[in-house]
């Protein structure tokens, strides 16, 4: 089944809350090579005005997943994850990520594009805190070949 074209503009519910960790946050910056200060040491966060260690900026990505999860749990997208190829992502910040911050995440489907034999899925996660203010803005592009027959 080919990319289902009506994707285009379909809103996902938000996810559960999801609450940072300081943990999760120091195990990610570990997984990404991070070994700057605040990633790790909260008295290194503080210092700098956040309440504790404050994640890597590619750490906006544990929520977009969620999210992803939806739109690949679709039965109608004609998205099948052997055939996904992630080929770009971009943030866009009005704050860092911080541990203790609960944030949901509400995945749009932006665009699709036909090249060749494959589509190129477009989509946004919006990730907010609890109270509905901006975090980081999440695009990811999937580019998903044809199906092999």
């Amino acid at each position: 089944m080919p990319v289902n074209p009506e994707l285009v503009g379909r809103d996902f519910p938000a996810t559960a809350p999801y609450l940072v960790g300081r943990e999760k946050v120091r195990e990610f910056a570990r997984a990404v090579f991070s070994d700057a200060a605040p990633h790790h040491d909260p008295d290194a966060a503080r210092a700098l005005g956040y309440a504790d260690v404050v994640a890597p900026p590619t750490f906006a990505m544990v929520l977009q997943d969620l999210t992803l999860q939806q739109l690949l749990a679709e039965p109608d997208s004609g998205i099948e994850l052997s055939r996904v190829l992630h080929a770009e992502q971009r943030f866009r910040y009005t704050r860092p990520i911080v541990a203790g911050d609960e944030l949901v995440a509400r995945l749009s489907v932006t665009g699709l594009r036909t090249m060749g034999a494959a589509t190129m899925v477009t989509s946004e996660a919006e990730i907010t805190d609890l109270e509905g203010a901006h975090v980081v803005t999440a695009t990811s592009v999937l580019v998903v070949g044809e199906e092999q027959s």
